[in-house]
C-alpha cells in the first residue's frame, strides 16, 4: 500500500480581520493556484489513489478537491474524517486508511498532524510538509508498523513537475 500525505494550500491568514472560523478558513486565490499546480505535480509522480481522505475543514477540502480534479479521481468519492484534524493522534490516521485495503490513498490534512503521521510509518523526523507539499509513503507490512519515505517533495519542486520546468 502506498499513502501520499499531501498537506492543504495556502489559506486566508487566522489573522485576517475577513477570516472566519478555523475550521471555515478557506484557500486563497494564490492558494487554489499553487495547490492546482502541485496537484499537477502529484499526476507526474504517477499518483492514481483508489481512496482519497479529508480533513473535514475547508482548506483541506478544497485541497483535496483540486487534487481529485488534476488526479482524474471522482470528487463525489472524497471522504471526509476528523480523524484528519490538527490535533488527532497520527494512530487515527494509520486506522483510517487501513480499512478498507487500499492500493494507493490520498491524505489531506493539517500540520502538525501529518508530520506525526509521517514519523509514526517511517521515523522520518527531519521532514516537514510545508503547505500544498507532499509525501509518498510505501507501507511495508499490514500493521503500519514499518513504512519507507518514497519521496518528499516540497511545494515549489510539485509546482515545477507538474509545469514540466523541474530541474
Amino acid at each position: 500500500m502506498r499513502i501520499i500525505l499531501f498537506r492543504h494550500g495556502i489559506a486566508i491568514d487566522r489573522d485576517d480581520p475577513a477570516s472566519p472560523g478555523e475550521e471555515d478558513r478557506f484557500l486563497t486565490d494564490e492558494g487554489i493556484e499553487k495547490t492546482r499546480a502541485a496537484a499537477s505535480g502529484l499526476a507526474r509522480l504517477g499518483v492514481t489513489p483508489d481512496r482519497v481522505i479529508s480533513s473535514p475543514w475547508l482548506r483541506a477540502r478544497q485541497t483535496a478537491e483540486i487534487a481529485a480534479e488534476a488526479l482524474g479521481f471522482d470528487a463525489g468519492r472524497i471522504e471526509l474524517s476528523d480523524a484528519l484534524l490538527p490535533f488527532s493522534p497520527a494512530s487515527a490516521l494509520l486506522e483510517l486508511v487501513s480499512v478498507p485495503a487500499s492500493r494507493e490513498v490520498l491524505v489531506t490534512g493539517h500540520a502538525p498532524h501529518l508530520d506525526e503521521a509521517l514519523f509514526a510509518l517511517t521515523e522520518a523526523s527531519a521532514v516537514r510538509i510545508k503547505k500544498a507539499g507532499a509525501a509518498g509513503i510505501e507501507i511495508l507490512d499490514h500493521h503500519f508498523s514499518s513504512g519507507r519515505l518514497e519521496w518528499f517533495m516540497p511545494p515549489r519542486a510539485l509546482r515545477e513537475l507538474g509545469a514540466g520546468t523541474a530541474r
